[in-house]
């Protein structure tokens, strides 16, 4: 792991009580080799390594009852003080937070890192989101046993959007949400599987229609799929080229 705070590059600086959940899949494919190669770099730093008695405690008891419990205010702020010296907004991880979207991946991305703060336990100490403000996100309406996971995809989504680490650019701008719509279908050999050949126009050589044909299966897939975006992209986007 490179530390952050000497890196020139978009690091990503991970609060987290399991350190050793990182690099994880962030060190295969991609973004692993983009790691190997110094285009990222990732500084995971242990949470409970500013607790303050013998045991090394970062939780107790909820206020006012319940079950579980929550993670300190004085343990995480120290966390998150100690790590001022890295790069980028401070992210918390989430079930409350604004969704992710490819535009906020692009946001972050576009910038020099991030310090992704991971939540365990029934949840965080509120004091820590008045005393130390940050982005609130979250992936989605479900409740995970902590932020890694997020953060994982969090840090996949903006590392494959920096420069270098995907093959071509243009293998990102066509992709779902870029331009308000889910993908469209993709094929390759053999040319018949199964009975279903691939569709004729894919293989006619005329890219005009390979665009058109590709931006009306887009369309059409985000309609049946997803009318939250359809409805977003009739409104905004309609009619924009398909990049």
């Amino acid at each position: 792991m490179t530390d952050a705070a000497s890196s020139s590059v978009w690091t990503a600086t991970v609060l987290t009580l399991y350190p050793d959940m990182f690099p994880g899949p962030l060190g295969l494919s991609l973004a692993g080799r983009a790691l190997e190669e110094g285009k990222w770099a990732l500084d995971a730093r242990n949470i409970r390594d500013h607790a303050d008695d013998k045991h090394r405690t970062v939780d107790d008891t909820p206020a006012g009852g319940g079950p579980g419990m929550v993670m300190r205010a004085d343990v995480m702020c120290a966390a998150i003080d100690a790590s001022s010296d890295a790069p980028g907004p401070l992210v918390y991880l989430t079930p409350r937070g604004v969704p992710l979207t490819q535009g906020l991946v692009r946001e972050i991305a576009a910038g020099p890192g991030a310090r992704f703060v991971c939540g365990r336990f029934e949840g965080v100490d509120e004091r820590v989101f008045a005393t130390r403000p940050g982005l609130e996100v979250s992936l989605g309406d479900f409740v995970l046993s902590g932020g890694e996971a997020a953060a994982l995809t969090m840090i996949d989504a903006c590392v494959r959007l920096l420069p270098g680490v995907m093959g071509a650019q243009a293998s990102g701008d066509d992709e779902s949400f870029e331009n308000g719509l889910l993908e469209y279908p993709h094929y390759t050999r053999p040319q018949e599987f199964d009975g279903m050949e691939i569709p004729a126009v894919l293989t006619s050589g005329h890219h005009e229609k390979v665009r058109e044909w590709r931006l009306h299966e887009a369309e059409r897939i985000t309609k049946e799929r997803r009318p939250d975006l359809w409805a977003a992209y009739e409104t905004k986007d309609a009619g924009a080229p398909l990049r």
